[in-house]
């Protein structure tokens, strides 16, 4: 079963390493991991998406809760919450493909950044599901290079990992 996990943790050296080494420590792959500062910047908010048995995740959740460093751990696994993931896809645009690639990126409410003779980059932001549907689409035509950020997520309405 997919997981996707927010972590409240206090900015500091290390915090990343010890997270992470929960997860490798039980043979758990983090599939995704997204870092920023939270709206208190001595507080970082991690959003790890991870697939695995739901016994050794709540395990791994009540482990997160016991290092010093951690503030609040919400599994969203079965929670309401909202997510959204970015990517930058450049694609080979031929001269026959570029109204077609175009008319694409803007069915998915997705905008070009970036313009050479033989490329698009388009930029687009939604759910993963979203980002793989232009993918699929976009790939006939020649992916030339995809940076996905993985998703980040937010509970809906009072749900969160606020302090």
């Amino acid at each position: 079963m997919k997981h996707t996990i927010s972590v409240l943790v206090e900015n500091e050296f290390g915090v990343l390493s010890r997270i992470s080494g929960l997860f490798s420590g039980r043979g758990f792959n983090i599939e995704s991991l997204s870092v920023a500062p939270a709206m208190d910047p001595e507080l970082s908010r991690m959003t790890i998406v991870t697939t695995g048995d739901d016994r050794i995740l709540e395990q791994i959740n009540k482990q997160l809760n016991k290092l010093i460093s951690t503030i609040k751990v919400l599994d969203f696994t079965s929670e309401d919450f909202l997510q959204r993931e970015l990517a930058m896809i450049k694609v080979a645009t031929a001269p026959e493909d570029r109204a077609e690639a175009l008319r694409i990126a803007d069915i998915f409410r997705a905008k070009v950044i970036d313009v050479t003779p033989k490329t698009y980059t388009i930029e687009i932001t939604g759910v993963p599901a979203k980002i793989d549907g232009i993918l699929e689409l976009l790939r006939p035509m020649g992916l030339k290079e995809v940076v996905r950020s993985g998703p980040v997520a937010i509970g809906r309405g009072a749900k969160g990992v606020n302090p």
